[in-house]
């Protein structure tokens, strides 16, 4: 006992590091609260957390062995998130079309409580960085002479809880600045800079390594 609390300070700062980090849980997050609102944000982060304790689970099983099993079940869960990013960018990208009053918090982009949740799931779960955090370190930090399986589903909680905080964090931090972030052309840029964004992670998912 004494060794995992030990590693839980260790990865407690590790998972601040890794969730602080730009990437493509961060953009999803900043485009559905500059897009879609506050509350449209707060349920893609509670989505993208649901993908995080699906990886925490998955990891805990076992599922690791698949992937060194076969090498192409992992590059085409890759591929889907690669695709999915793309979709996103270009979507976001077109809704610069729209006149400047689209993009009034008030007149955004309208999502369902589901569809919300959806965009953050789906960023998360075809998330290869996310995957291979939770498949190849979350056992790593488990003591050798602690349970395995429950190990990784306390520091997969613990990676869930910081991930979720720094999210809504950020979604605070965007709501606080609407004044702002409501004049025409900041919005238009932002929402740019976003796509762009997003697109450029789709791109450094395809030539990064993951494994």
């Amino acid at each position: 006992m004494h060794a995992l609390l030990q590693n839980i300070g260790t990865f407690v700062l590790t998972a601040i590091f890794i969730s602080m980090v730009p990437g493509q849980g961060m953009a999803m997050v900043l485009r559905q609260a500059l897009i879609s609102g506050p509350r449209a944000a707060r349920l893609s982060v509670l989505g993208n957390s649901t993908g995080l304790v699906i990886w925490t689970i998955a990891s805990a099983v076992g599922l690791s062995a698949i992937f060194q099993a076969s090498p192409i079940a992992f590059e085409i869960l890759k591929w889907a998130g690669v695709a999915y990013l793309v979709f996103i960018a270009i979507q976001t990208l077109w809704s610069l079309r729209s006149s400047s009053h689209r993009f009034d918090f008030e007149t955004g982009e309208i999502q369902t409580s589901s569809q919300a949740f959806r965009v953050g799931f789906l960023t998360n779960i075809t998330n290869a960085k996310a995957m291979v955090f939770a498949l190849a370190f979350l056992p790593q930090y488990v003591p050798a002479d602690f349970n395995l399986t429950l190990g990784v589903m306390i520091f997969g909680a613990i990676w869930t809880a910081i991930s979720m905080s720094w999210y809504m964090t950020i979604v605070a931090g965007v709501n606080k600045a609407k004044a702002w972030l409501q004049t025409p052309r900041i919005r238009r840029g932002l929402t740019a800079i976003s796509g762009v964004g997003i697109l450029i992670l789709a791109v450094g998912l395809v030539i990064a390594p993951t494994k």
